[in-house]
């Protein structure tokens, strides 16, 4: 399936794009987000990307030898707020987008092993270049480990009998195989939900461990806020509830500021720590979105401003 940018025109909005501000793109992935943000931008403006895919970081490089306003960086978003001082110094950035889903190319190249309806390597990595492939994690992991890897990550509720069944499976032969764990998988839940595979949860939750991936949108939020200038617009695009659950909080927390007794006299924003204001309501895919693109249905967009 041909990669489809999710909420891009709404994603674009919530920026607030000053033509001659710098923003960053924290997941380029094919660079649609890139692409429209810097249709927004003038001669001044300047757009930093961030990935740790290689694939994406070459489709970026394509982009970058045409434009030079925009640059790329081989890099997790982690690494946001060391990135954005190598590029821009002590200038502040006018706005930050995060898109946090997998992309239509990882999950439909077998050979990167995210997606359970094409055979391939049990690898999972966002960037093959570094740490360990899905598969030797499966196959060392103790079984109380793994199920809650699946409970915590995946909210799966068979947990415990798929971790079971792993450890029972591994000691005949290793699993390697994307089909061969979701076969298992589906063998222990039995049935299917309407229009989700048994396996989702799973491969969810072992993406997610693999890649850090709860860890890295901390670290991120955090760097985001850091690097933001007054008026700056942070937008995020999750696609599920482990997710939109962190940055919900993370932007309430900070829009809310230092709780203070009741009645107590406060006379500015930054008296009582409040760093962020919430920019309208979350917003979702529009029904014709679903319908042309129906990997969108679970995203979630989230904006938020800093204060001065």
């Amino acid at each position: 399936m041909e990669h489809q940018t999710v909420l891009l025109e709404e994603a674009v909005a919530g920026l607030s794009i000053r033509p001659d501000g710098g923003y960053v793109d924290a997941t380029f992935g094919r660079g649609g987000h890139s692409r429209a943000i810097l249709a927004h931008l003038g001669p001044r403006g300047r757009l930093l990307a961030l990935d740790r895919d290689p694939e994406a970081v070459a489709a970026a490089q394509l982009l970058a030898a045409n434009d030079s306003r925009f640059a790329i960086v081989h890099a997790p978003f982690s690494q946001l707020e060391s990135s954005w001082r190598a590029h821009a110094g002590a200038v502040k950035s006018a706005g930050v987008l995060m898109d946090l889903g997998v992309s239509s190319p990882q999950l439909d190249e077998a050979s990167r092993g995210f997606g359970f309806m094409r055979d391939g390597p049990l690898d999972m990595r966002m960037d093959p270049s570094r740490s360990e492939p899905a598969s030797v994690w499966l196959n060392s992991a103790d079984e109380a480990e793994l199920a809650d890897v699946f409970w915590n990550y995946g909210e799966e509720r068979q947990s415990r009998r798929i971790a079971r069944r792993i450890v029972q499976q591994r000691a005949e032969a290793p699993l390697t195989r994307t089909l061969q764990l979701a076969d298992l998988i589906a063998g222990v839940i039995g049935r299917r939900e309407p229009g989700k595979h048994p396996a989702t949860r799973c491969f969810q939750a072992i993406r997610i461990h693999i890649n850090g991936e709860l860890d890295e949108l901390r670290a991120a939020l955090a760097q985001a806020l850091a690097i933001l200038g007054p008026g700056g617009r942070l937008a995020v695009i999750s696609f599920h509830s482990l997710e939109d659950r962190i940055v919900k909080r993370f932007m309430r927390e900070h829009a809310r500021g230092e709780q203070l007794p009741r009645n107590l006299p406060v006379m500015d924003a930054a008296e009582g720590g409040r760093q962020l204001k919430l920019v309208g309501k979350a917003q979702q895919p529009s029904a014709e979105e679903i319908a042309r693109n129906p990997r969108s249905r679970s995203a979630v967009l989230r904006v938020a401003e800093r204060l001065p």
